[in-house]
């Protein structure tokens, strides 16, 4: 009984002091896919106008 309630402490404890680190990094990724979607939309629209400028022209 006495391992079981060590075992489950240091779990606990480890959660604690995991778990901030594995939302910041989930955090990040989030922020990644967003700053890629909007490079994506960015350069989509880039090339667009240079398509149109090209028919214009």
């Amino acid at each position: 009984m006495n391992t079981a309630m060590n075992f489950l402490t240091v779990l606990f404890v480890f959660l604690l002091l995991a778990a901030p680190s594995v939302y910041g990094a989930l955090h990040d990724r989030r922020i990644d896919r967003q700053i890629r979607r909007a490079r994506q939309a960015q350069d989509a629209e880039l090339h667009t106008h240079r398509a149109e400028f090209a028919k214009v022209a």
